[in-house]
């Protein structure tokens, strides 16, 4: 068996988009140019992998940016929750 003392960074998985923590600027921004308050936007646990691998807390909110065959990156926000 391989060794498991080390612990896998879920961000360097080819099938993790990435995902950052927008400054509270951004967020603001984010929140205004779209007209919703933060607990209308789409929910992510703080306990989610990629979540903690960035450490979210609850409260932020989070840009996660997807290659798209056909738009070339798609942009999506979530908002972080506790558990």
């Amino acid at each position: 068996m391989g060794n498991t003392s080390k612990e896998f960074d879920i961000r360097l998985h080819v099938l993790v988009p990435k995902h950052e923590v927008l400054p509270k600027e951004e967020a603001r921004e984010v929140l205004e140019r779209y007209k919703v308050a933060p607990h209308q936007l789409p929910l992510i646990k703080s306990t989610d992998p990629a979540a903690k691998a960035i450490g979210a807390k609850h409260g932020d909110i989070i840009k996660i940016t997807r290659n798209s065959p056909t738009a070339g990156k798609a942009i999506a926000y979530r908002y972080v929750i506790e558990r």
